[in-house]
């Protein structure tokens, strides 16, 4: 688990530095967002990569699964710049506070909690699916009620995956591998998977309290 919130912790400064690079390059700045299809294709691209991982990662060296995961990082934070071009930064900054505080006690509740939340995992899943659908929707509709509903239901699906996905990964940690290659590449897919909670929780909070430039 030390190793799981260690590489997270080192993927969320990868995406933090280069989507501030991003903010502080007219450059960067043209060359993701400037055209439509370069954005479109970053996105494709991290979609790729996380399925990749996720598939993979075991087939794959240790160093190989730990490069591709601070390569998707620091893809993600190239598409992520653009939200110090559409929020203050003030506001970016206080909602990273509020997300690390929510997921920390989340995390801490799937941890240590003596309840099994592998019963909300149909749920949650379900959840997930309804708010990529009303998300993708919502792009047609430009409907700015689905808009906060989603980012409602977005804080609170992520919030709750936050503690389910903490306890599933501190069960894998107790079961162990035969060898440190292999824990390696597990504590990797484990900190992509709480990455993934904590990016997309501070993106729908900011979504409801970030303020717009």
């Amino acid at each position: 688990m030390t190793q799981v919130y260690g590489w997270m912790a080192g993927a969320l400064a990868v995406s933090g530095a280069v989507a501030m690079l991003v903010a502080g390059s007219a450059t960067l700045q043209e060359l993701v967002f400037g055209n439509r299809f370069v954005f479109l294709g970053l996105i494709i691209a991290e979609i790729a990569l996380v399925g990749f991982l996720s598939r993979k990662a075991f087939d794959w060296s240790a160093g190989t699964t730990t490069a591709a995961f601070m390569g998707y990082s620091a893809l993600n934070g190239l598409t992520l710049g653009i939200i110090f071009m559409v929020y203050t930064m003030e506001s970016i900054s206080s909602t990273f506070f509020i997300t690390a505080g929510t997921f920390g006690l989340m995390s801490l509740y799937g941890y240590f909690t003596r309840t099994d939340l592998s019963r909300w995992g149909n749920l949650l899943f379900m959840g997930l699916i309804g708010l990529v659908l009303a998300s993708v929707v919502n792009i047609f509709l430009n409907s700015e009620l689905l808009y906060w509903i989603s980012s409602f239901v977005g804080v609170l699906l992520f919030t709750a995956l936050t503690a389910y996905d903490t306890q599933k990964v501190k069960m894998l940690a107790f079961l162990g591998y035969e060898d440190e290659a292999t824990d390696r590449k597990a504590a990797v897919l484990g900190a992509l998977t709480l990455y993934l909670d904590f990016v997309n929780l501070f993106l729908f909070l900011l979504r409801l309290f970030g303020r717009r430039r």
